[in-house]
């Protein structure tokens, strides 16, 4: 059953679809991405409740998989990307002129957005393919999560953050800032699990409970065990998409070199990411904020925090994950 609901209060619709919230122009794109996407035993997919840190561990992930050929310029399904001039190519690193949302493309708002990535996607893209998606565990399809090697990194977060963070994004959003949407309007959606791609509990749990079962197809990470051991965790990925550090690379700082690349005040301050749009009406600017662990502080009410704080216990109760930084 489908079931249409108006975003308040704005004429944004959202759409229940088997149990979870999609917008509701992108539904299709996750429908033929369901039935159509073919995975390959390379693929690595980066999967995220939207605002866990998704835009970080994209470049984070991109700049593993090409550290020997971050100034190669791959066409492929990267084809909306401005390619470097001939005089940069060999002197810049790929993020400092492409957005990350463009080198590691989404499968609902990107790639099945466009039939002609779909078509490169499928006939001429390098290997490994580095895709993204905030779709549920539940909703991948059969070839990604049985009929193939091809492995997920999932980027959790707390969910304080992840509200204020929300609440950020949708009040960035140009075709949105004519409405005040308040802080307390988000928290009643998300404790409803009344939010895109939510409820965020069966999303995060959803990804949580395979990674217990099958431990080599999916990565579960948190943002803030990156946020505090970043050379640790970057390590730790690297391993898992199979491509790890040798001595001779951490002896020559190229895990604190990625780090420094990816780093938020970095990647906010070049000008690929402070102009120009990932998508019509979605300006690169509004990705990059904070990106700070327990902003939420200076945004939630003590009566906010305990409510968001009880439904998360109940939700996760039994299921061995916690976080940290919930009071």
């Amino acid at each position: 059953h489908t079931r249409l609901t108006n975003i308040r209060p704005s004429n944004i619709f959202r759409v229940l679809y088997q149990n979870c919230w999609f917008p509701s122009n992108i539904l299709p794109n996750v429908i033929t991405f369901q039935k159509q996407f073919e995975a390959k035993d390379e693929d690595i997919i980066l999967a995220s409740f939207p605002k866990s840190g998704c835009t970080w561990f994209k470049a984070l992930l991109f700049s593993i998989l090409n550290r020997n050929k971050h100034d190669h310029y791959n066409k492929s399904i990267h084809q909306q990307c401005p390619a470097p001039s001939s005089s940069s190519r060999g002197n810049q690193h790929l993020l400092t002129t492409t957005t990350p949302h463009l080198l590691v493309p989404s499968f609902e708002f990107t790639i099945y957005a466009n039939p002609e990535m779909i078509h490169e996607l499928s006939t001429r893209s390098p290997s490994p393919r580095l895709m993204s998606t905030h779709i549920p565990y539940a909703f991948l399809p059969d070839s990604i999560k049985h009929c193939s090697k091809s492995r997920i990194v999932y980027v959790s977060r707390n969910p304080l953050d992840v509200i204020v963070s929300l609440w950020h994004f949708a009040n960035g959003h140009a075709e949105r800032r004519l409405h005040d949407w308040s802080i307390e309007y988000f928290v009643d959606m998300f404790c409803g699990g009344d939010i895109n791609f939510g409820p965020y509990w069966d999303h995060v749990l959803g990804f949580w409970k395979e990674s217990l079962e099958r431990p080599e197809k999916v990565l579960f990470l948190k943002y803030e065990d990156l946020k505090k051991d970043s050379v640790g965790q970057l390590k730790k990925i690297a391993k898992f998409v199979g491509l790890p550090f040798s001595q001779e690379e951490e002896n020559d700082g190229v895990v604190e070199q990625i780090l420094e690349m990816c780093s938020l005040s970095k990647l906010k301050n070049l000008d690929v990411n402070k102009y120009g749009e990932v998508r019509p009406n979605v300006h690169n600017k509004i990705f990059f904020r904070k990106g700070q662990v327990g902003d939420w502080i200076n945004y939630l009410t003590p009566s906010m925090v305990e409510r968001v704080n009880m439904i998360i216990k109940q939700k996760f109760s039994g299921s061995g994950l916690s976080f940290s930084t919930l009071n």
